[in-house]
């Protein structure tokens, strides 16, 4: 805010300006990883057979595990990733695994930084570089954190136990055996679950938009896709991946955190990333045995749940172009997604 309480730039919200894909030319910064030796706790697990998943090159863990290092990481994300961060933070590329995120919600949750030593050193940052970094940049990162991190907290402590067993969609089916290793044609759900093996981590929407878009649209038993999210990433601590995957990606919760479902088609994946060039999938198909199954499933999830969402505003287009469509248009779409959904594992 200003010196008269007013919002900088004029106004609260820049998302208008954040949702740029990333473009071959786009330089990408070197995340800062670190070299934690675990190879005695890996040991450990294998001298007990315990079972895991993922792997650690060399046995090093590339996290910070103290509050110098973490403070080296928010150094490095102000300096290297800041200037570019709003403007591609909805953006995913093969290119890189960590693109301009922080990487900082593992440190933030296991308490190594505090949430306003964070958004403080964001804000000087961006007052003393402000010829060369836009508002828009830190804008949308102190509001992830002062904004939606505080508002699932509040959510998560206002709900509790009994948004644990929430299953609006009434979703049963099981989870795929590709989420625990990554092997599916489709190229998104392979690259972001494939990173997530190996670096414990994938960024806001690859979460949302791919993995538990998928897990939405085929209708996920949400205990399971719970279940996956909360084993799967370093920074998931319940109080954080709770309202954020049942609520905000599976719409488990009727719209308690979000006012509508997640939910889209291969579209908007194309449009977001670079994955679409190189899928076994044609994401310009709607049906037929290579059409997108995000195409597909996306209008069966719209047609199975019509009476659901028929009140919601948010989903009054969506609904009406379905709508609009044909017996004969609509058969082959729902026909393609039955058979895909009978035929999930081999996706």
């Amino acid at each position: 805010m200003d010196a008269n309480g007013k919002p900088e730039g004029g106004r609260w919200n820049f998302d208008a300006e954040n949702r740029q894909s990333l473009a071959d030319s786009v330089e990408l910064p070197q995340p800062l990883l670190f070299a934690q030796d675990v190879t005695d706790i890996i040991e450990r697990l294998q001298r007990h057979d315990i079972q895991t998943l993922g792997q650690l090159p060399q046995g090093q863990l590339p996290w910070p595990v103290t509050r110098r290092e973490a403070r080296q990481l928010l150094q490095h994300f102000l300096t290297h990733c800041l200037p570019a961060f709003g403007r591609y933070q909805d953006a995913m590329s093969e290119r890189g695994w960590s693109l301009f995120h922080s990487r900082l919600s593992f440190a933030l949750n296991s308490k190594m930084l505090h949430p306003m030593e964070v958004i403080r050193a964001t804000e000087e940052h961006w007052r003393s570089h402000s010829q060369t970094i836009s508002l828009a940049q830190a804008e949308g990162f102190i509001r992830q954190i002062l904004g939606w991190r505080e508002y699932v907290r509040a959510l998560y402590w206002s709900q509790m136990p009994n948004y644990a067993e929430q299953n609006y969609l009434s979703a049963k089916r099981a989870l795929p055996a590709f989420f625990w290793n990554a092997e599916t044609r489709m190229r998104c759900v392979a690259h972001s679950i494939r990173q997530s093996l190996d670096y414990a981590y994938a960024h806001h929407i690859q979460r949302l938009m791919i993995t538990g878009n998928f897990a939405l649209l085929a209708g996920i038993d949400p205990d399971a896709v719970d279940r996956w999210y909360l084993g799967i990433y370093i920074d998931a601590i319940e109080w954080v991946e709770l309202p954020n995957t049942r609520g905000m990606s599976q719409f488990a919760d009727g719209g308690l955190i979000a006012s509508k479902p997640y939910a889209a088609s291969g579209n908007y994946i194309q449009r977001m990333s670079h994955y679409c060039k190189s899928c076994h999938y044609k994401v310009k198909q709607r049906s037929g045995p290579q059409s997108c199954p995000f195409n597909s499933l996306y209008w069966h999830f719209i047609n199975r749940h019509l009476p659901l969402f028929s009140d919601n505003p948010r989903m009054a287009f969506p609904l009406k172009h379905w709508q609009t469509l044909s017996p004969e248009e609509q058969q082959p779409i729902l026909q393609t997604a039955e058979l895909y959904l009978q035929n999930i594992e081999q996706l």
